[in-house]
């Protein structure tokens, strides 16, 4: 069944390899063995960067979608420099999925095996607070992914990648009571997995 998927905004697809020093380091055991890990990412000192706010938005989100939209184009022109103003010197890095999926953490470090063939073709890129929820689905490979990117004053700080996964976030109506799921209100879906043959997942902002 052919689905109407929106126009892409954003296309990467040139191969992205940092030639200076980055260190990947794990951080924590796998939550599910070969599929789940978390890790840091650790780039070059961070220059400050202000990008443009978006008319019509609220201010932090305005900010914070226009640096994540920054990192794509910059990881399509290959701009090594805009990258890493955009990241923080450790980035950490949550991944869920088949480990023949960690696409992001090849095109930022350039380990092996890189699979140039696969493209991020953003779909919708939304912001709540400091999340920016960015959806893309590869046609090839009959792959939807999600990255999850945490943004702390124009700086990019922590990334979750999901890969067919069905992804729900979640506000919590306080502390007290985040137990309880009927106080849990449901602000964003991903749309392009088959939530019927994935897995599902839930992000609390």
């Amino acid at each position: 069944m052919q689905c109407n998927r929106p126009t892409p905004t954003h296309q990467l697809f040139c191969p992205y390899i940092i030639t200076n020093p980055i260190k990947l380091i794990q951080n924590s055991n796998p939550t599910f063995p070969g599929e789940e890990h978390s890790f840091q990412i650790q780039s070059l000192d961070l220059a400050n960067f202000q990008p443009c706010l978006q008319e019509g938005e609220d201010a932090e989100e305005a900010r914070n979608k226009t640096t994540v939209t920054a990192l794509y184009k910059a990881l399509t022109s290959n701009d090594v420099d805009v990258v890493h103003l955009l990241l923080a010197p450790y980035l950490e890095w949550w991944f869920h999925g088949p480990p023949t999926h960690q696409h992001l953490n090849r095109l930022l470090t350039g380990a092996p095996p890189y699979d140039p063939s696969f493209k991020f073709v953003p779909l919708s890129i939304v912001a709540f607070g400091s999340m920016v929820l960015v959806e893309g689905f590869d046609d090839c490979r009959s792959v939807s992914w999600v990255h999850a990117w945490t943004v702390t004053d124009g700086v990019i700080t922590q990334v979750r990648e999901y890969y067919n996964t069905s992804v729900t976030v979640t506000r919590l109506s306080s502390p007290e009571i985040r137990s309880q799921s009927s106080n849990c209100q449901s602000v964003w879906q991903s749309k392009l997995a088959d939530n019927e043959s994935v897995p599902g997942l839930i992000l609390a902002l």
